[in-house]
This record gives C-alpha cells, structure tokens and sequence, in this order.
C-alpha cells in the first residue's frame, strides 16, 4: 500500500482526523497545539492524531495528498478542512462547530 493509500483510510476510516506535530498532550509546535484546543472546544474529546514527526513519509504524504503545504491538517468526515488558521476562522465564526455537530456520536 502506498503512504497515499495509507493516508486515503486514515481519512476516510476517522471521522475527525489531525494530522500534526506531537500528540494532543503533548503538542510540539504552537499551531498543533492550538490545532488540539479548538478540536476540544467543539466538544470533540477523541478524534485520530497523526503525529507527522514520527515517519517522514507521512509528513510529505499528506502534503502532497491536500496540496495543502503545512502541519497541521484537519480532516472532518474525510474532507480536508485546514490548517490552525482556518480552524481558528472556522471556529470564531460558528462554522466548525457545525462541520462537527454529530461526529462524536459516529
């Protein structure tokens, strides 16, 4: 299977998916981190966290797989949502918390 492939399920078997630096307790840069806050904020206490820095392969996976240049990544319901700044605007104004309603519950 290819890291494509291996990423492809990840996204797709996970309801919400974080690709990021660390772990969601121990968080290893300041957008991963932020990343985390917002994802608990929404009420979401379990989701898949990828730590990238554990296999280069996936740290350029996923890049090339979203086109989407930085860590982190968020996948909701398999779709690509973004990085901490989009979250951060997708949570600010009520949408992410939307994208989100029912997804603890799968």
């Amino acid at each position: 299977m290819s890291i494509q492939d291996t990423i492809r399920e990840t996204v797709t078997s996970n309801p919400v998916v974080l690709f990021m630096k660390g772990s969601p307790t121990f968080p290893q840069c300041g957008f991963s981190a932020r990343a985390v806050q917002i994802i608990k904020a929404c009420g979401i206490a379990k989701f898949a966290a990828i730590d990238v820095l554990q296999d280069p392969e996936i740290r350029q996976g996923i890049k090339e797989f979203s086109s989407w240049p930085t860590i982190p990544q968020l996948y909701i319901k398999g779709e690509f949502i973004g990085g901490s700044d989009i979250m951060t605007e997708l949570y600010q104004n009520g949408e992410l918390q939307k994208m989100l309603e029912g997804v603890a519950a799968e």
